[in-house]
């Protein structure tokens, strides 16, 4: 039974995971799909869906919110169906480097290489046939020139530039280790998002998307503290840039990290990544006449375009009157509505107001940081993997050029080819030739039959 499977195994499976047509049909199909994961906004919410992909009319006469969550399509990345593509294409990969990569390396081989008939040099492209006393001219030139050599007589194999031919296995494994790093961070990545109030602390609680291994990477044993939100205005009134001062606390309270970020400058710590995001407005902080400072949370309001935020201040003990405050951001400006509705007076941070015989003062504006949160523990592996490639683009420029000599009944046996730059290596042959048939090739003083072998 084991005997059958892999025969079945080395004669249909291997075979059609290794076609390279296979492999290119999978990277096509991986690339639309990609694409749609970056044209469709990924983990949003049901509602968000609906809104932009309505049934009727459906995007395409199809695309509809239903048809777009059935499919995963606002998670593409972390589908069952994409991470099994990106598994059989790297499937396919490890079985074409194994099976024909690795095999086109047989240049290691000693004895394959040497050409012991005259007649096999006719096969070359780029082969001459020159009357010599013997083969050691043709090793000096081959010397001067940097190949390799490999002798066993009046035979020789010469090569240079191997890692030309090592640089499309090395591109092969580099996507195999992408593919690895991109399933790591499906599987055990997330992303959270947090709105949380200057002065306030927290933990990562609020996950938005997520691996189904995801859970262990959710710290619980540090929690970060917003020590302040701010944001700077310029003169036209147009936010410039959005500020938070945060600090990582362990489990005793102690801060081990601290740094304010802003927009593209985030916080890292333990391979979790905070960027600011977003904001909002958490409250308002007054005081009554020569009351201490009292914190009013503030909701906020639907509107047409813009923000606006509000809260119902009483003034009288049972509720039965009052104020609201309206907040549009965080420059200080209050508006103060009666209730019947009508605008009181409009205040700014610091100022006061009298209603009805109760002075109140505006302390503070309390502003909420938007933070999203992620960790991706597949980031290191996929740089690895896009290093590697770099690497492998560089080696698959390097031409690998092979020269196969043999000397037989006073004649000199010369043939070579090479897998790029053709026109400079027929360049350098066509040199050695004219320089073998010109002259006799000084040897040098120490024996040239003593022949460089590969290490």
């Amino acid at each position: 039974m084991i005997a059958a499977v892999k025969r079945f195994t080395n004669r249909k499976v291997l075979p059609t995971l290794g076609n390279l047509q296979l492999a290119i049909v999978l990277l096509l199909v991986i690339a639309v799909f990609s694409i749609a994961g970056t044209v469709i906004e990924q983990g949003q919410g049901q509602a968000f869906y609906q809104t932009n992909y309505p049934e009727k009319p459906a995007l395409f006469g199809f695309l509809t919110w239903k048809v777009l969550l059935r499919a995963g399509l606002d998670h593409v990345y972390r589908t069952w169906w994409y991470l099994s593509l990106l598994m059989l294409f790297g499937a396919s990969l490890i079985t074409c480097t194994i099976k024909r990569q690795i095999p086109s390396l047989k240049w290691f081989s000693r004895t394959q290489k040497l050409y012991t008939n005259p007649k096999q040099f006719q096969k070359f492209a780029l082969s001459s046939e020159l009357p010599q006393d013997s083969i050691d001219p043709l090793i000096t030139l081959l010397t001067e020139n940097k190949y390799k050599i490999i002798q066993d007589g009046d035979k020789l194999y010469a090569r240079k530039g191997i890692v030309g031919r090592i640089g499309p296995i090395v591109v092969h494994i580099s996507m195999i280790v992408i593919m690895v790093g991109g399933i790591i961070g499906a599987t055990t990545g997330f992303i959270a998002q947090e709105i949380i109030a200057s002065g306030n602390t927290f933990q990562i609680t609020n996950i938005v998307d997520a691996g189904p291994w995801a859970a262990s990477q959710v710290p619980k044993d540090w929690a970060v503290k917003v020590n302040r939100f701010w944001i700077n205005y310029l003169p036209t009134g147009e936010i410039d840039q959005f500020y938070s001062d945060l600090s990582v606390l362990d489990e005793a309270g102690k801060e081990v990290d601290r740094k304010t970020i802003h927009v593209n400058e985030p916080m890292r710590y333990k391979g979790i990544t905070m960027y600011q995001a977003d904001w909002s407005i958490a409250g308002i902080a007054l005081k009554f006449n020569n009351s201490p400072v009292l914190n009013f949370p503030v909701g906020k309001l639907k509107i047409p375009n813009g923000r606006l935020w509000g809260t119902f201040v009483p003034i009288k003990p049972d509720g039965s009157d009052g104020v609201s405050l309206i907040v549009k951001d965080m420059q200080g400006l209050v508006l103060v509505y009666g209730m019947d509705g009508k605008l009181i007076s409009t205040v700014r941070k610091g100022m006061s107001v009298d209603v009805k015989g109760v002075k109140i003062t505006i302390v503070d504006v309390v502003g909420s940081t938007g933070l999203q949160i992620k960790a991706d523990p597949g980031i290191p592996v996929v740089y690895l993997g896009f290093a590697l490639m770099m690497i492998s683009v560089l080696m698959s420029y390097v031409s690998h050029s092979q020269v196969w000599g043999l000397y037989e009944k006073g004649q000199l046996y010369v043939g070579g080819t090479t897998n790029r730059a053709q026109v400079t290596f027929e360049r350098e042959f066509i040199g050695m030739l004219d320089r073998l048939s010109a002259s006799k090739i000084p040897l040098p003083l120490d024996s040239m039959k003593e022949t460089n072998s590969l290490v």
